[in-house]
């Protein structure tokens, strides 16, 4: 009875907002010159400092498979011969992660976004600086929490924030620029321990990586706080004409919410959208394949019979290939404005790579482009699931619920990625690269599910409400993305 009765609310509500909503057949308008402007203004002032932030925190996070190979293991693991403990240490972060995602995103919203990002960056970098004072297995893992606490205030609330300032037709290749430096820190951070490799300083070459590589993060931090606008209404970076403009812009589509506000039926409703969860399953696969990646990808490449200085350097061209990729599709994912068929494309390359490395043991030159493979599936569809969910949520607080909830189960593909590689199953790491493999293949399945659902769920609205002007302003403060004029990017 009780939920008949629900049923029936839920279809007065979306009855009552449809009779409000005038459905307009329109093509989408050409940005105006000015609104081009606004959009330069935002890409100039966000972009480079979100995109330099991201890179030291992937810097910072993915270290210490470079690290490995420059002593870590021997000074502050007892030599570490089972490669167990290097395992825990690298996976503990993603522990810490995993469980302050969703509070921290949804806190943010009711912070000054400039401030959240800025303490964010400090406090990992802080953390990163730390590691290298460490002298023993506990400490390692001390700073490894830390860092994961702090990453958490930021890798999902990146996504949210961009959300403020960019339309769903911008979305996409500005996650990719933002993610995409993920993959050039993979290649950047190859040339900087390769460069540490051969410094001979006072302290052991890892320690130094942890300080070359924490410090810039906390002077970006500071920078951020001072660089990075707030909200489109709070701002002082806009003059009001701007600020109309930006306003209308971010209300395309949706109905962005005024103020530091938590709708928290929108936060029960995320927990209940079974999409969050299969998204949360594409991003377990793809988690899994660049947490293994990043922290063994030049330990892999030694088995090839590479000495570990050239392994560093050889870690460089995949990710910049991975770069290439990502922006590629991501921009084609933009025009077209689909995700779901490039995210299940990018996907099986993935895991066609990973076939590559089970299946032709002795050819190192096959199993080197396998590793482009992997590293160029991964990234898309990690850069293009970012963009897909920062739209199709709907409402701020479900997307500061929503996006946190399919990356924190995703980031337990890391933690299980982090523990697939022990050394004693070198150099062939069979077992890694099957269950890497197989869960490639199922982010396909996931992310076609994902795209049909969405494509079935607009043909129902469209029949049932017609085509809504898709730069006309959806009321979706009540129901979110349920909301009968709103539209899914599939």
């Amino acid at each position: 009875m009780s939920f008949e009765k629900h049923a029936s609310s839920f279809e007065d509500k979306t009855a009552a907002i449809a009779d409000r909503c005038v459905v307009v057949h329109a093509e989408p308008v050409s940005p105006s010159v000015e609104e081009r402007r606004l959009v330069r203004k935002f890409d100039w002032r966000i972009m480079p400092i979100a995109c330099i932030m991201y890179l030291f925190a992937y810097l910072d996070r993915s270290n210490l498979g470079n690290a490995r190979l420059q002593g870590l293991p021997k000074d502050a693991l007892h030599g570490d011969p089972t490669g167990k403990l290097f395992d825990w240490v690298n996976s503990v972060f993603f522990i810490s992660y995993i469980i302050c995602q969703i509070p921290a995103t949804i806190l943010s919203k009711l912070c000054p976004p400039r401030i959240w990002l800025g303490c964010a960056t400090v406090g990992w970098g802080l953390c990163s600086v730390l590691m290298s004072t460490a002298f023993d297995f506990s400490g390692l893992v001390v700073a490894r929490i830390g860092l994961g606490v702090f990453e958490a205030g930021f890798g999902p609330g990146i996504p949210l924030y961009m959300s403020f300032f960019y339309t769903k037709e911008e979305l996409g290749m500005r996650m990719a620029y933002w993610f995409g430096f993920a993959a050039v820190a993979g290649a950047f951070g190859g040339l900087i321990a390769f460069g540490i490799q051969h410094v001979h300083a006072s302290i052991a070459n890892w320690k130094l990586l942890f300080i070359v590589e924490g410090i810039p993060t906390v002077l970006i931090g500071l920078l951020a706080m001072v660089v990075l606008p707030n909200r489109t209404e709070e701002t002082t970076t806009l003059n009001e004409k701007e600020r109309e403009l930006a306003l209308e812009r971010i209300n395309r589509g949706i109905k962005a919410d005024v103020g530091r506000v938590v709708n928290k039926s929108h936060i029960y409703a995320a927990f209940k959208d079974w999409r969050i969860y299969a998204a949360g399953v594409l991003y377990f696969g793809a988690n899994c394949a660049l947490a293994s990646i990043s922290a063994f990808l030049p330990t892999i490449i030694t088995t090839f019979g590479y000495t570990n200085a050239l392994a560093q350097l050889l870690t460089v061209p995949p990710y910049a290939v991975a770069a290439v990729y990502l922006c590629l599709n991501s921009y084609a994912s933009d025009r077209l404005q689909s995700r779901g068929i490039f995210i299940a494309t990018a996907s099986a390359v993935a895991g066609i790579g990973y076939v590559l490395l089970l299946t032709v043991p002795s050819n190192n030159q096959v199993r080197y482009f396998a590793t482009f493979c992997i590293t160029s599936g991964t990234y898309t569809t990690i850069g293009v699931i970012i963009a897909w969910f920062a739209h199709n949520l709907g409402s701020e607080t479900k997307k500061a619920t929503g996006i946190p909830m399919y990356m924190a189960i995703g980031q337990c593909g890391s933690v299980l990625g982090s523990h697939l590689y022990p050394a004693t199953e070198g150099p062939r790491y069979i077992k890694g690269f099957a269950v890497t493999c197989a869960l490639q293949f199922v982010a396909a399945i996931a992310a076609i599910i994902l795209t049909i659902s969405y494509r079935i769920e607009n043909r129902r609205r469209d029949a049932k409400y017609g085509k809504p002007d898709p730069n006309a302003t959806v009321d979706t403060l009540e129901l979110a993305d349920k909301a009968p004029l709103f539209r899914y990017t599939p």
